[in-house]
């Protein structure tokens, strides 16, 4: 998941299946203009046939606990389904620091070192024994096969394969443990997606020159990578370079609350943190390119985090929710479509922002065969009352956020916004010319007190239901979304929130490390099953009350 402390405020839009948010009344490419048109002639048929067979009365919508509306007169369901492409991937996944344990049989990660100051974990808790997956992981396969998973996607942890960092130290066992892993899979029809990095850098280089703010890591992350290569790559056919680069370049450096927590020069450090993060991926690319993908036959790209900015006013704050969007996705897309950072970003920054050599330039474009986007939620952007007195990121990005009462928030305080999804995918497909999208994670922190309440986890399934509908009308406008993955496959260590917040699709008892399928985990696998054509379209007899 993406870590909370960042995201000021989450606000949900008004959803709704039939028109635009009043508060977002843009105008819209014709391909959306079209789609909203055959879908508002469809709801007129609807309303038509609802209001001869019900009363219009106040009623409590039991199928919308996310809070998205408030509906005068009850509910008609068209009998469609949505559809999904024939090839589309179902998946779900997780990261190595989160659910591996077995520190003793690995290199110490800033991870490590950053939970050994308990104030920096919420319950005190490390990820030393985490789910045990190292030593379970054959039982978490059967689950996922259990599941009907198509795909999984997990991260290999560097110190647990280069316990210094480099390649004066290789780890046979970590070695060992990645290649059972991915014959499991595989011998279960998985196809494994693999991250090279999630955030675990090994502690020595951080030691050795400040891991991600020195260019020495640019090369050290490349021989990892290449060792990771050589070693699965004749069975791994999805690379993912680096998971969400802004998560470690804000939290990590401008918000210090990410490893390795680090709060010293945030109006420079952080976009130096960056812009390694963006050369390594493109170097790293460039060495599967040249030396493997032709014999080995994969993909290779980069998993980029995205929230959607509404703006407050649309007279008022349009700028300012585009330049949300760019400081955040934006920052880290452009130079790998584009070759370059955001002219907004160069404007605001001027010198504090890094520049490109011109082979830099042509490394970073198109080195990325897919477009990864992590999505969890949604804000209303604005501009700022006042001028900031502080400095760093949020200083540059120059945005306020707000949020409305009524709408509901997870666990983690971040809004549930579908919609807002859509409309991602909608304003990626357009800016970066229609990429191929793999959508790498997607999932919600429910409130759960126990395991029975766990178990029955209602809300998840609606989360990921409503969110999938939202994927499935932005693919039916147009949008190439090629793969959808859940996040997370079970409970786990969840950063800075330690175990106070569980995400998974199987419960476990950290005690005794069991796991049990919750619901929501029987329920995506007939999605699965059904590639997504069990999901109804609902259309409502009459609009939203507010």
């Amino acid at each position: 998941m993406i870590p909370t402390t960042m995201k000021k405020c989450s606000i949900p839009n008004e959803r709704s299946h039939l028109l635009s948010s009043p508060s977002v009344n843009r105008r819209q490419p014709t391909r959306r203009r079209r789609f909203w048109r055959e879908l508002y002639s469809k709801y007129i048929v609807a309303f038509a046939v609802a209001t001869l067979v019900v009363n219009c009365e106040y009623k409590t919508l039991e199928q919308d606990p996310l809070g998205q509306r408030k509906f005068f007169g009850r509910r008609a369901e068209q009998e469609a389904f949505h559809s999904f492409p024939e090839d589309f991937i179902w998946g779900s996944g997780t990261s190595s620091h989160q659910i591996e344990g077995a520190a003793d049989k690995r290199g110490e990660s800033i991870w490590d070192v950053f939970c050994l100051d308990e104030k920096n974990i919420l319950d005190g808790s490390s990820g030393l024994i985490a789910c045990d997956h190292y030593h379970t992981m054959e039982q978490d396969v059967k689950l996922m096969m259990d599941m009907g998973l198509q795909a999984y996607r997990f991260s290999i942890s560097w110190p647990r394969m280069l316990p210094k960092g480099t390649m004066k130290l290789i780890n046979l066992e970590g070695i060992d443990f990645y290649n059972r892993l991915i014959d499991a899979l595989l011998d279960a029809g998985i196809e494994p997606y693999v991250t090279l990095y999630h955030w675990d850098l090994p502690q020595a280089l951080q030691n050795e020159y400040e891991g991600w703010q020195s260019r020495h890591i640019i090369d050290d992350f490349g021989n990892y990578a290449r060792l990771c290569f050589e070693h699965f790559g004749d069975r791994v056919k999805h690379w993912i370079t680096i998971n969400d680069s802004w998560s470690v370049a804000v939290a990590g450096y401008n918000n210090h609350v990410m490893a390795p927590g680090h709060w010293k020069n945030p109006d420079t450090e952080t976009y130096l943190v960056a812009h390694h993060l963006l050369l390594a991926h493109a170097n790293t690319v460039h060495i599967y390119r040249n030396d493997f993908q032709l014999k080995q036959d994969g993909m290779i790209g980069i998993a980029n985090n995205g929230d959607y900015r509404y703006p407050l006013n649309e007279e008022t704050d349009t700028e300012a929710a585009q330049r949300a969007m760019v400081f955040q996705l934006g920052w880290f897309a452009d130079p790998i479509w584009f070759g370059d950072y955001p002219k907004e970003m160069k404007e605001r920054l001027g010198s504090r922002l890094p520049r490109f050599t011109r082979r830099e330039r042509s490394l970073l474009k198109g080195s990325s065969d897919f477009f990864g986007l992590n999505h969890h939620s949604s804000l209303l952007a604005s501009e700022p009352v006042t001028v900031p007195e502080y400095k760093g990121y949020w200083a540059d990005i120059s945005v306020e956020f707000s949020t409305r009462d009524r709408w509901r928030r997870d666990a983690m305080g971040w809004s549930i916004v579908p919609d807002g999804c859509r409309e991602l995918l909608l304003w990626i497909s357009e800016r970066y010319n229609d990429p191929m999208i793999v959508i790498t994670g997607n999932g919600v922190a429910s409130a759960e007190i126990d395991e029975e309440t766990a178990i029955d986890d209602v809300s998840r399934r609606l989360y990921l239901k409503h969110y999938l509908v939202a994927i499935a009308e932005a693919i039916e406008i147009g949008v190439n979304v090629q793969g959808y993955f859940v996040w997370s496959l079970m409970d786990s260590f969840e950063w800075q929130f330690g175990y106070q917040r569980r995400v998974g699709l199987h419960y476990v008892d950290f005690e005794t490390l069991e796991r049990t399928p919750k619901d929501s985990a029987l329920w995506y696998r007939q999605v699965i099953k059904a590639n997504g054509g069990n999901i109804h379209r609902y259309y409502y007899a009459t609009l939203s009350q507010d």
